[in-house]
């Protein structure tokens, strides 16, 4: 019912910018959160910054000062801003969305986008 499709990824030099950007759409009535996850090959996923409806957000201790997390409640969008990049940041990044499909739902319906590559060599 909903999409999520993710942007941004690619190859950058450490101590470089990247912004992520993730648009949903579908069957969407509202979305109340938004985050981004990140995986690296052999182990888990991770929450790097989540924002809700009103602007709340959270992020990671591990980018802390270096990432930020925004929406664009016209475009359905979360962004990434990415700065002071790392290696260890190196990992498939996906946008999560919870979705509230119609109105009135007795709760929201997580859906995760397909992920984009940021790859931070040394």
């Amino acid at each position: 019912q909903v999409h999520l499709e993710e942007s941004g990824g690619g190859l950058v030099q450490a101590g470089g910018s990247l912004r992520l950007s993730c648009t949903a759409s579908g069957n969407i009535f509202s979305i109340r959160n938004m985050a981004w996850y990140r995986q690296s090959p052999g182990k888990q996923r991770e929450l790097v910054a989540s924002i809700a409806t009103g602007g709340r957000h959270n992020i990671a201790d591990s980018v802390m000062g270096r990432f930020s997390i925004s929406r664009d409640y016209t475009k359905n969008a979360v962004y990434l801003e990415m700065s002071s990049l790392k290696p260890e940041d190196t990992a498939v990044y996906y946008c999560w969305a919870d979705v509230d499909v119609a109105p009135l739902t007795p709760a929201p319906s997580p859906y995760w986008g397909q992920g984009t590559r940021v790859t931070v060599s040394s």
